[in-house]
């Protein structure tokens, strides 16, 4: 059988690894149509920035590799040009020489990635406005970073007048690939300003949690711009350019970067005549194939099933993508392997901090209408208090009210933030409740965590919701209800809420008869653990109380103000 493979990238190049592993007879073409395979596109960012400093560095694995270890046609700067589905033949152009040939296949796979969208703005064109997909335009990015070229000479690179290197940069776009060229650009030495059009970063994240994000871009000296998009460049009469926004605003730069999404590329689906799905990408099933059962597709041009609604999705992620790989090439190989389908797990470095989450958030659960889920805040430290360097690890974590299932989470901080989001997204993928969570055996020693793991203390809040232990409210179901606040008289002059009666937590016991039996009381505190402690001494009592979850430091960052 001959397999041919579009695309040497991410899923592509992955197929063909495992196929070759599963079956040494098999003929294999791998076609790629830029000069590389196998690179790790996620790094680009990191080579525009410096910490990965050679091209080289950026290749996972090579043409020369895929021929001699893995024994198969491998092709680069080999761009398909046409497909035959009724006749199973591909056609291929070499783009060095510009020869053009035919190859039959019995089957395909098709692995063509997502492409940065790049709007038909006026001045798009202009020198010095850069996108980020391949090896070369983070190669093309530091070129135009690094030059320093005199005004009496002009620029050779551009053919630009321009003085010395760029010192302001444009980002536009909040998503990942935006935030890792904000912090690179940030560590050259630019001063950066970060324009969106959604009036928040992360898009995967809850409002509430990229207000922390934002925060954290401000603290870094970013010009955050939300709420407004890009609407057009033009040369500044000084050198350099603008960056023309929707609200009428224009941002100098020496650098604008695209950021603002990607989208399926399409053009090797509708050569095949394969079936596009609602959300614009190849529609797949389970076993990789779509409408043409002699045509697979992988990675961030396929439609797959979301793993915890089941609704079709797209997840331009690299992680499903090589795993998308590995089952097509399965399948090819006669084995009945199955993808599961993703539930969006990702990670972000910014500056000295991560940013993750997996799983569903709460506004796509408003959006599809689901009702049954409850949330929670923590603050719990990222490893022992008593051990130096712990931090506050901010996580917001949702689960099913009806049975305690784990539906999703996210978690910022500056220290530990990768293993607790791998453990969650495993509960995910193991179908876990906050019951699981609570009885989670995690790794403890001083330097890395706790006893009770922040994990487990997500679990272990939760299982106190449903089990009524710890009734809970939100800032903002609050309403005009009442509330105790628990804290101590010296963090009231630090910020207080206006209306809240104070009663510290050592004073309570003594002073329950100034609480009204007749209203449902709302307790606050810091973190809302101390508010725990109040919850169960007022109900033990003979009080409605309820605890406000995630305390004034949820109050802090609540997406509505």
């Amino acid at each position: 059988m001959k397999v041919i493979i579009m695309g040497g990238v991410a899923g592509g190049a992955s197929c063909a690894a495992r196929l070759r592993r599963l079956d040494e007879k098999m003929e294999i073409l791998l076609v790629e149509r830029g000069p590389y395979v196998s690179y790790a596109n996620c790094g680009l960012p990191y080579h525009v920035g410096g910490s990965i400093e050679n091209e080289a560095d950026l290749l996972v694995a090579t043409e020369q590799m895929f021929k001699v270890i893995f024994a198969m046609d491998c092709r680069t700067n080999c761009e398909v040009i046409g497909i035959n589905a009724a006749k199973k033949t591909v056609e291929l152009k070499n783009h060095l020489t510009g020869e053009v040939t035919t190859e039959k296949y019995d089957k395909l796979v098709l692995s063509p990635g997502a492409a940065p969208i790049r709007p038909p703005l006026e001045g798009i064109d202009l020198p010095g406005i850069f996108s980020v997909r391949t090896v070369a335009d983070a190669t093309n990015i530091r070129k135009w970073l690094e030059r320093d070229v005199d005004r009496s000479v002009g620029n050779s690179f551009t053919g630009v007048d321009t003085v010395s290197k760029p010192k302001h940069a444009v980002v536009i776009g909040g998503g990942f690939i935006g935030l890792e060229m904000v912090e690179n650009l940030v560590e050259r030495g630019l001063t950066v300003t970060l324009l969106e059009k959604l009036n928040q970063v992360m898009p995967p994240l809850d409002p509430e949690m990229a207000r922390l994000v934002e925060r954290y871009l401000v603290k870094h000296n970013v010009n955050l711009e939300l709420s407004d998009g890009v609407a057009g460049f033009r040369k500044a009469s000084k050198g350099g350019l603008e960056v023309l926004t929707e609200k009428g605003k224009a941002h100098p730069a020496d650098l604008v970067v695209m950021a603002i999404g990607v989208k399926p590329e399409l053009a090797l689906a509708k050569m095949a005549g394969i079936k596009i799905g609602e959300r614009g990408g190849m529609r797949v099933n389970e076993q990789m194939i779509t409408s043409d059962p002699d045509i697979l597709a992988v990675g961030d041009a396929v439609e797959v099933k979301d793993f915890v609604t089941g609704d079709w999705t797209l997840i331009p992620l690299a992680g499903p993508a090589n795993r998308q790989g590995r089952i097509a090439a399965d399948v090819l190989a006669g084995r009945d392997s199955k993808f599961r389908g993703t539930q969006g797990t990702s990670i972000c470095k910014l500056f000295g901090a991560t940013i993750a989450q997996t799983g569903l958030s709460e506004k796509t659960l408003k959006r599809i209408g689901d009702t049954d889920y409850e949330k929670v805040y923590l603050y719990p430290n990222s490893h022992a208090g008593y051990y130096p360097g712990a931090k506050i690890m901010p996580i917001k974590f949702l689960f099913r009210k009806s049975d305690g299932k784990v539906l999703g989470a996210q978690v910022l901080g500056e220290d530990g933030v990768a293993k607790r989001i791998d453990s969650f997204a495993m509960a995910i993928q193991m179908g876990c409740t906050i019951y699981d969570l609570e009885e989670a055996e995690l790794s403890y020693a001083p330097p890395y965590g706790s006893a009770k793991d922040p994990v487990n203390f997500a679990g272990m809040v939760a299982a106190d919701v449903l089990r009524g232990d710890m009734p809970i409210v939100h800032w903002e179901a609050l309403g005009d209800g009442f509330i105790l606040d628990v804290r101590n008289p010296p963090e009231l002059e630090v910020e207080s809420v206006e209306g809240a009666i104070n009663i510290p937590l050592p004073q309570l016991r003594a002073r329950l008869g100034e609480l009204p039996r007749d209203r449902e009381i709302n307790i606050l505190c810091r973190s809302a653990q101390r508010a725990y402690y109040v919850t169960r001494i007022l109900q033990q009592n003979g009080f409605k109380a309820r605890n406000i979850s995630g305390g004034m430091l949820a109050r802090s960052h609540r997406a509505d103000g």
